[in-house]
C-alpha cells in the first residue's frame, strides 16, 4: 500500500505538519526526504533499510557516494540532495555562531566543529577568526595533512587573522583516528601559536581536537 493510501494521521508528512519535526522517528524523516519509494516498496520501507545497512542518521550522512548510490532505488541525483540538506544544517549553526558568543555558546561551536570536521580522513586545520564580542567574523581550513598530523606555520595564521581584523581566534584539527586525546605536538604548536598572536593583540581562546564521538578542549584542560 503506498504511503498516500495511508490513514492521514500516520502519514509522515501530515504528521510533521500538524505535530512538528521532532515527533517524527529517523525512518519517517528519511522517508520525506526520499519523498517516493519503489515498485513494491514504500519510502519508509526504504528508509528503514537504508538505516539498517548504514546502522543510523550518522552513517547515512556520513555515506559516501559509491555507497548510497549502491543502494536499490537510489542515484546521484538524491545523494546530491543529501549533501546539500547536510551542508544547508552546517551554514544555519555557522550563522547562528556568528550572532552569538562562542564561549557562551561552547555546545554550538563544539557541536558545529564537530559535525563538519569528524569525518575528515586527512588531518585539517582550521581557524575561527573573531570580533572582541566573541561572535565569528570568518572560518578558513588553513592547513591540510596527512593521517599522522599537518603542518601549521603560524606566519600564516597571524597573516589570515590580520586580514579579517579578528580580536581573538578558536583553533580545531581533527584526528582521523577517531580519538580526541591531544597530542604533545598538539599542545606545542597551540602556544606557539597563541605566542605570535599575543605579539598583535590577538587572544587565543581555545584549540578544539575532534575525534569520532567527543571533541576536546585544550583550554578547559589547562594547556594553553
Amino acid at each position: 500500500m503506498a504511503i498516500s493510501d495511508w490513514p492521514e494521521q500516520e502519514r509522515p508528512r501530515e504528521k510533521l505538519l500538524r505535530h512538528g519535526a521532532q515527533s517524527l522517528s529517523d525512518a519517517e524523516l528519511l522517508a520525506i526526504f526520499l519523498r517516493t519509494g519503489t515498485a513494491g516498496h514504500t519510502a519508509l520501507d526504504l528508509a528503514r533499510n537504508l538505516l539498517s545497512v548504514f546502522g543510523g542518521v550518522r552513517g547515512i550522512l556520513d555515506s559516501k557516494i559509491e555507497d548510497f548510490t549502491a543502494q536499490h532505488g537510489l542515484g546521484a541525483s538524491k545523494y546530491a540532495q543529501l549533501r546539500a540538506t547536510v551542508e544547508l544544517a552546517q551554514r544555519h549553526m555557522m550563522e547562528t555562531m556568528q550572532r552569538s558568543d562562542c564561549l557562551t555558546s561552547s555546545a554550538l561551536t563544539r557541536n558545529y566543529i564537530r559535525s563538519r570536521m569528524r569525518a575528515y580522513q586527512r588531518e585539517v586545520f582550521l581557524c575561527l577568526f573573531l570580533d572582541n564580542q566573541h561572535r565569528v567574523i570568518a572560518q578558513e581550513e588553513l592547513f591540510y595533512g596527512t593521517i599522522d598530523g599537518s603542518m601549521v606555520h603560524p606566519r600564516e595564521v597571524v597573516r589570515r587573522s590580520l586580514h579579517h581584523n579578528a580580536a581573538a581566534l578558536i583553533f580545531a584539527h581533527n584526528h582521523p583516528s577517531g580519538v580526541a586525546e591531544p597530542s604533545q605536538a598538539d599542545i606545542s604548536i597551540t602556544r606557539r601559536l597563541k605566542n605570535a598572536l599575543a605579539l598583535i593583540d590577538i587572544r587565543t581562546l581555545d584549540h578544539l581536537v575532534v575525534g569520532d564521538s567527543e571533541v576536546t578542549s585544550l583550554a578547559e584542560r589547562g594547556l594553553l
